[in-house]
């Protein structure tokens, strides 16, 4: 099965710093997949060329079967609509309503009645847990949550095949960050979509992800599942994963590997 996402030697410099020297790596269907590294990896700009928000200097990235480098302007508009995005801070535009937010995609790339995108706000706030008259409140009346949920409503609403996620548990609480790892696995199974996600969360590492690639020292260093990645001896995954702090706190699912 080919991959879904293949990221193939892309090299990215901002002026005289290289961030990325040779990336590879791919993402299969359906999977949940982490974008792990250490701080100023590249890990966020290596989304943004995924989704097009970014050019990388060199280098190759298929979405979906599509080469990105050098497609059309009306091709790109097409393909971003496969795909949602779930920024760090949610994102949300702060002079809309909830529902408002929601509808700005259905708005501009459909023909959808008024009252027919009014379901599909009811619909997208129930499939992330949000009752119905959070369609009527601001962002500035949200929860840090309930603001992750929202904006996890907006990314759904073209229902889309791929997910990409940017630090989705930061700033929750660990009740409300197990919650949210539940959501996107339950979004997973039910919707049959494939997630991308940056983290640096361990429960979200152990507990939810299928495979990852960790980006240090500008390239992949490690890539597949937890098993794959602990049997690298680099120094980043030496000390992000084999810690005595990770090593206790994780030794039942470090022993099954």
């Amino acid at each position: 099965m080919k991959p879904v996402i293949k990221v193939d030697g892309i090299v990215t410099r901002f002026e005289d710093r290289t961030i990325h020297d040779g990336i590879n790596l791919h993402v299969n269907k359906n999977e949940i997949y982490a974008i792990l590294g250490e701080s100023g990896s590249g890990k966020s700009v290596l989304m943004k060329e995924i989704i097009m928000l970014l050019r990388p200097n060199a280098g190759n990235i298929s979405v979906l079967g599509r080469e990105i480098n050098n497609i059309s302007h009306k091709e790109a508009q097409k393909l971003r609509l496969d795909w949602g995005v779930l920024f760090q801070f949610g994102a949300l535009y702060s002079s809309l309503t909830i529902a408002e937010n929601i509808e700005v995609q259905l708005k501009e790339y459909t023909n959808l009645s008024k009252s027919m995108r009014d379901r599909l706000v009811r619909s997208k706030l129930s499939l992330v847990g949000l009752k119905p008259y959070v369609a009527n409140l601001y962002p500035s009346e949200l929860s840090g949550g309930m603001v992750k949920r929202a904006s996890l409503a907006r990314a759904l609403a073209m229902d889309p095949h791929l997910l990409f996620l940017d630090e989705p548990t930061s700033g929750l609480d660990p009740i409300g960050a197990r919650n949210f790892d539940k959501l996107i696995v339950d979004l997973r199974n039910l919707l049959g979509i494939t997630v991308v996600m940056i983290t640096h969360d361990l429960d979200s590492i152990f507990g939810i992800v299928d495979r990852m690639a960790v980006l240090a020292d500008k390239h992949v260093v490690a890539e597949g599942t937890l098993k794959n990645v602990l049997q690298s001896q680099h120094p980043f995954v030496e000390l992000f994963f084999k810690n005595e702090y990770t090593k206790e706190r994780f030794k039942e699912k470090i022993k099954d590997v």
